[in-house]
């Protein structure tokens, strides 16, 4: 729970501007929310009713009850603290490497956010890091599958452009294979895609076969295949699909922010260069 939100309620209010509201939450005052938050909401001011609602729902809930309990057990347990990707460091590569994902994310058909938030789970967004697999620089990829004729990309180990390209390229080439299915929205078919990215399209593949016979929507990530995917190869994958995921929302909230200054910015030269 933020720091300002303590003491009063669990609910931590969003505000607004005069032209639009802001999608960033603010715990009524102006600086950001930390990505190390733990779990609050985020409504508009002066909803009382809502509020209460909310409060009285959390009560019933949270960690310790038996919802909550089967959350925390379902998506935390055992799992590493997610990495605060609003650390100046890491907001400092966000802002370097944006333009290089924005232009793939083009190319390839896929929201640049999307891939950076994938960039950040597997390197933090660092070029230098190396697996003991194998696999190199930001997108964690082989050199060998870069080189493969289906992508055909090399020199990913020295240049970021040309690695987050070949994970581009690499994401549009799992899905086209194995995810050209009308039945399966395009996130999801980019969420199933990071699950091939990480545990192989032919594990993908016995995920949704068994999210079917579970009685589930093997078209459905979220609450759905991911449970098939926990019970073939356990946690890993799943939890690899959900930071990518929250590092998504983060980085959504980072962008809109920087969006809404630079509008500001503006909006104030202006005003001072009126007569």
């Amino acid at each position: 729970m933020p720091a300002c939100c303590r003491g009063r309620s669990s609910i931590c209010t969003r505000r607004t501007s005069g032209r639009r509201s802001s999608p960033t939450s603010r715990c009524g005052r102006t600086s950001l929310c930390p990505i190390t938050a733990k779990f609050a909401w985020a409504i508009r001011k002066d909803s009382p009713k809502l509020k209460a609602d909310l409060d009285a729902f959390v009560k019933t809930h949270k960690v310790v009850t038996t919802f909550g309990n089967i959350l925390k057990n379902t998506y935390y347990k055992g799992d590493k603290m997610l990495k605060r990707a609003y650390d100046p460091a890491d907001v400092e590569r966000f802002k370097v490497l944006v333009e290089i994902f924005r232009k793939h994310g083009k190319t390839y058909s896929f929201d640049h956010l999307m891939l950076m938030a994938q960039g950040y789970q597997e390197s933090q967004l660092d070029q230098s890091r190396r697996s003991h697999r194998g696999a190199v620089g930001i997108m964690q990829l082989l050199p060998s599958t870069a080189a493969d004729k289906a992508v055909n990309i090399h020199g990913i180990d020295k240049d970021e452009n040309l690695n987050v390209e070949a994970g581009s390229k690499y994401l549009r080439l799992l899905v086209d294979t194995y995810l050209n299915d009308p039945a399966v929205t395009p996130r999801d078919q980019l969420l199933f895609a990071f699950a091939a990215y990480n545990a192989g399209p032919g594990n993908l593949r016995k995920f949704r076969a068994k999210a079917k016979d579970m009685g589930l929507d093997p078209n459905l990530w979220f609450g759905n295949v991911e449970n098939a995917a926990a019970a073939i190869v356990g946690r890993e994958t799943v939890q690899f699909v959900s930071n990518i995921y929250k590092y998504y929302v983060a980085y959504s909230l980072l962008d809109a922010h920087d969006a809404d200054a630079a509008a500001a910015k503006v909006e104030n030269n202006s005003a001072a260069t009126a007569p």
